[in-house]
């Protein structure tokens, strides 16, 4: 049956093999239900059960309950389709090797099929080359090569996060984006009748001269059209200036009425 674009990463199998802190599989738990799955496999395990691991695990404890120990890796791909092995360096004879991202959009193809594992190895010395070759892809997280040492859970985040990247783009027919705004960009109209608006309002207070506005107007211009103003932020400004502009008139009006009273003293 074919897998919905929501279902398929029931079928990803996340293992670790031999790992060694037992807070690393939790935290690799922690990293799974983060982003949506689940089906977790651990390769004898130096420390398994463990508190560290529900500790580590958080509000991810049904996916550490819900694990499978198993002695080899062979028993956690026995059904799987497609392994993916992650490694870290490069081996003397070359093998398909994908990014995370790539790897993702493999997985998102290949789940719908049968079952596919991603294989994270030891702490310190990541899979051996006889485990990295009962995969047929490998995986590379292109980190930084002077510190390249990822910790597990952190490698295991990563992935999961790129796979679950996969199956929203997949499902909603474009990546994430969280671009949506409550109000329309203003528009070039509306723009120019602001400036006009903010050129009379900094006339009026001597900030700049009609004659000689140097590169105010246009610094300024360039400051809100970065901005990209939206119709109820425009209004506001606008709104600002006219009340500047109220309070202007005011005062001249009461400065005038004051002069006048005391020229009617004299």
């Amino acid at each position: 049956m074919t897998q919905q674009p929501s279902d398929w990463l029931s079928q990803v199998r996340i293992v670790l093999v031999n790992t060694k802190a037992a807070g690393n599989i939790g935290g690799a738990a922690r990293a799974m239900k983060n982003m949506g799955l689940s089906d977790l496999w651990l390769v004898e395990p130096r420390e398994y059960p463990a508190e560290e691991a529900t500790w580590r695990a958080g509000n991810a404890e049904d996916v550490l309950d819900g694990a499978t120990v198993v002695p080899t890796l062979a028993d956690a791909l026995a059904d799987c389709g497609l392994v993916i092995g992650t490694s870290a360096r490069g081996r003397s004879i070359p093998w398909p090797i994908q990014t995370p991202k790539e790897a993702a959009g493999q997985v998102a193809k290949e789940s719908r099929q049968h079952k596919v594992a991603i294989v994270f190895g030891r702490e310190d010395r990541g899979l051996t080359n006889e485990e990295l070759q009962m995969c047929n892809v490998h995986l590379h997280i292109p980190a930084n090569e002077a510190y390249s040492a990822l910790n597990l859970a952190t490698a295991v985040q990563v992935v999961c996060y790129e796979l679950r990247m996969a199956m929203l783009t997949e499902r909603d027919g474009a990546e994430p984006h969280f671009d949506d705004w409550d109000q329309p960009p203003a528009n070039n109209q509306e723009l120019e009748y602001y400036y006009r608006h903010l050129q009379e309002t900094l006339e009026k207070l001597d900030f700049i001269t009609h004659d000689n506005p140097r590169q105010t107007m246009t610094r300024l211009r360039r400051l809100f059209n970065r901005a990209r103003l939206d119709q109820m932020e425009l209004n506001i400004l606008r709104g600002i200036l006219t009340a500047t502009q109220n309070a202007m008139y005011h005062s001249e009006n009461r400065i005038k009425a004051l002069e006048a009273a005391l020229a009617a003293k004299e």
